[in-house]
């Protein structure tokens, strides 16, 4: 059992941080009311446990099991716990839905047909951004992310757009689908580039990996060198190589096959025997109630040797162990219904007196009880209709050092690629299963003692930590993309700083020398309205601006996205106040004393080429406007910007996706996604440049910069030891300061002008 306490750490230094849908423990509310959390079961934790014990620093974020506001962070033997909120709604349409019933059914062939549904892909793209948004903030500067499994695909690129610094891997646990079942899949373009933010993509067979790579060359039209794909960046950002490999993952096999040793567990698969009557063989069945594990096949082969005679039931018994799983599915509930079903009618036609022809067991067996059971089984049947790997038949081979037992395994399973001395079957074809099983019951201990040993060669020698090594190294000599390294998240959420933080570090600004003070405009100056034209900026908080533009060894400016004459209608700001349009393209009229000749322009100047560039990415962007009502299209002097905020419906997300899509064909462009906005630009600019060389142009000692934006991080990114940062609204941020509105950015603003009129 997993001790626990309150995360001591502070954010940003783990080494290395997994995320997966679930946490690796579960809670379990004791009769005092107290809450202890223990390990929970699964492929995953199980794979995942043993190697997480030998990082330094590792972290592990997930979501903790019951909808609702999640945990406080915890320790949990020796890892830093982080659970992430999921609602009743998440459960039910990103992990039940959009997961469950959409993608499982669709990785694995289309066993039971997916069900699509819009809403379900909503639920997912936000929930995969809070798994992302709780992971980036954690990981040390270098470290390394490592995202696991299909419920988060999104998040490898959702990280990266974070943490460029980063290593990112993913794996994938489940089988991925040829490309044409994966063509079926809406919004399928971006699931693959979900998996592309990854420096390296795991898969369990080498099919799997030529299926994604198919995808990427035939769906999105990436080069391909065998499986490393050339990943172009949006707009002007560098081409990135990932990475496409195999790395069939397995189990912490020593540990198993020690427990094998354990007098107790002798003594318990002896028991079991005779609490089965002491039967000649047992065959074994040991699945998550899954469709995709031929559950039902298996029983139907079973029973069909009971009618013709060929099993006699009072030499041979069967154990079916069946784990409930995500009973609040359709699919699931009726699976379960005709398991049981089928299950009584071969107990009712063939069960001795005192002793089951099957032995239907629906719930968990914890590891030693798991071990008993393979210990005590003649015949394990693994025989899954499509599976990622399956644990369960390399759990078997380790729990035998006696060398004795027969697995017959699904070559539809990813372990037949490993374990080829099993009795490899066909489980779609009856007849051949049926046969395999007799031939199992049959075979010569000698014969059994053969394949054993060259199983158990196979599962001995790549245990899990060997996978995770792998996979780790790999990962490790992956080439860091070249490029801007991402400023370090400082502040994550929505909590503002305590006001006492805010005035101290407003009063060490105001008492530098020379100052420059900048804001954004839109939510920073003037709340967001749906029609900027109608705009409406804080007076007080502009009268504020020109008071301190009057202040000796002041400089104050306004830094935007609109174009320069737009900013300048809306704010009638005096000629002492710089203004800057378009992120820094555009500049205004600069006060004497302000040194011009430091403002470089001659990278602005617009060239014929430019000029016909921007016309084709306008003439682009209004097609794509066309298509999704509500949107339009700005067009300033260097750049064209698609505006979503009016959008009717889904259709801000799907403009927004496909300006991306096309944004990643302009290698010369600098694109830079905002709220509810995509601007292309034909010059590179930005406003951390703008506020930079604003700073040296007025010798200032120290500049403060309210925004409010993901395009405002790249002033937030320049930000030096005696400058202030100040973030208005939620989200993750390199400002050292977060502040609420445009109320609390008019206070600051007057509490400015307060203290700096103090110290003159």
């Amino acid at each position: 059992m997993p001790s626990s306490s309150p995360v001591q750490h502070s954010s940003a230094e783990h080494e290395m941080v997994v995320v997966a849908n679930r946490l690796p423990v579960d809670s379990r509310t004791l009769p005092d009311g107290a809450t202890e959390w223990v390990t929970s079961p699964g492929g995953l934790v199980t794979a995942m446990e043993s190697v997480m014990r030998t990082v330094d620093s590792g972290a592990w974020v997930g979501w903790a099991g019951a909808p609702g506001e999640a945990p406080a962070p915890f320790e949990a033997d020796g890892m830093s716990l982080y659970p992430v909120r999921l609602e009743q709604e998440d459960v039910e349409r990103y992990y039940e839905g959009y997961s469950n019933a959409t993608l499982w059914p669709l990785y694995h062939d289309v066993i039971v047909d997916p069900e699509f549904h819009r809403g379900w892909w909503d639920s997912y793209l936000a929930a995969n951004r809070r798994f992302a948004e709780a992971a980036a903030p954690v990981a040390a500067p270098g470290g390394t992310i490592w995202v696991h499994d299909y419920q988060l695909q999104l998040v490898p690129r959702m990280i990266r757009d974070k943490r460029s610094d980063v290593r990112i891997g993913f794996f994938n646990h489940i089988p991925f689908p040829s490309v044409e079942l994966f063509s079926q899949l809406p919004k399928r373009n971006s699931i693959l580039r979900g998996l592309l933010g990854a420096d390296l993509l795991g898969f369990q067979r080498e099919s799997d990996t030529l299926n994604f790579v198919a995808a990427v060359r035939k769906l999105l039209g990436y080069h391909v060198d065998g499986t490393t794909i050339s990943v172009p960046g949006i707009g002007a950002a560098p081409v990135r190589e990932v990475q496409a490999r195999t790395f069939p993952i397995s189990i912490d096999s020593a540990t198993v096959s020690e427990l094998t040793e354990d007098s107790a567990i002798r003594a318990r698969a002896e028991e079991l025997r005779r609490d089965l009557g002491d039967p000649e063989r047992i065959v074994l069945g040991v699945d998550r109630l899954d469709y995709t594990k031929g559950i039902r096949h298996r029983l139907k082969a079973w029973g069909e040797l009971l009618d013709d005679g060929s099993i006699d039931p009072h030499d041979t018994v069967m154990i079916q162990v069946a784990t409930p799983s995500r009973e609040r599915v359709e699919a699931y509930r009726q699976l379960r219904d005709e398991v049981e079903l089928t299950v009584g009618r071969i107990n009712g036609e063939h069960a001795p007196l005192g002793r089951p022809a099957v032995s239907y067991q629906h719930h968990s067996f914890d590891r030693r009880e798991m071990t008993a059971l393979f210990m005590a089984a003649d015949v394990v049947l693994v025989t899954a209709l499509r599976d990622g790997m399956n644990l369960v038949a390399k759990e078997y081979v380790a729990s035998r050092p006696d060398l004795q037992g027969v697995l017959v395994l699904s070559e539809f399973a990813g372990a037949a690629d490993e374990l080829r001395a099993a009795v490899l079957v066909n489980p779609h074809d009856i007849d051949e299963l049926k046969a395999a099983i007799l031939r199992a019951l049959a075979m010569p201990a000698e014969e059994q003692e053969e394949a054993m040993r060259s199983l158990r060669h196979q599962v001995m020698e790549n245990d899990v930590q060997a996978w995770a090594h792998d996979f780790l190294q790999q990962l490790e000599a992956m080439h860091t993309p070249a490029g801007d390294t991402a400023p370090a998240v400082l502040l994550t959420g929505d909590a503002n700083s305590a006001p006492e933080e805010v005035e101290v570090a407003l009063r060490d600004f105001t008492a530098m020398p020379r100052l420059l003070i900048a804001s954004d405009f839109d939510g920073v100056l003037a709340p967001i309205v749906d029609d900027r034209d109608a705009v409406v900026p804080d007076g007080e908080a502009l009268a504020a601006l020109r008071e301190l533009s009057d202040l000796p060894g002041v400089a104050v400016a306004l830094v935007s996205g609109r174009s320069l004459a737009d900013l300048d209608r809306h704010t009638t700001m005096p000629s002492s106040v710089v203004l800057v349009g378009s992120h820094g393209a555009e500049v205004g009229a600069l006060p004497p004393w302000m040194q011009a000749e430091v403002l470089d322009k001659s990278a602005l100047a617009m060239t014929p080429q430019k000029e016909e560039q921007l016309a084709e990415i306008t003439r682009t962007l209004r097609r794509i406007a066309r298509a999704h009502p509500g949107t339009e299209v700005e067009t300033k002097p260097t750049a064209a910007v698609l505006h979503t905020r009016s959008a009717k419906g889904r259709g801000g997300l799907n403009a927004t996706e496909a300006a991306l899509e096309y944004a990643m064909t302009l290698p010369e462009v600098t694109v830079t996604p905002g709220k509810e906005v995509v601007e292309f630009a034909v010059v590179h600019t930005s406003k951390g440049a703008a506020i930079e060389a604003l700073s040296r142009a007025s010798a200032a000692d120290a500049w403060l910069y309210l925004g409010d934006d993901v395009t405002d991080e790249s002033v937030f990114a320049e930000l030096g030891e005696h400058d202030l940062g100040l973030k208005v609204g939620g989200g993750d941020t390199a400002a050292r300061l977060r502040i609420a509105d445009t109320d609390a950015v008019r206070e600051v603003l007057q509490r400015l002008l307060h203290l700096r009129a103090d110290e003159r």
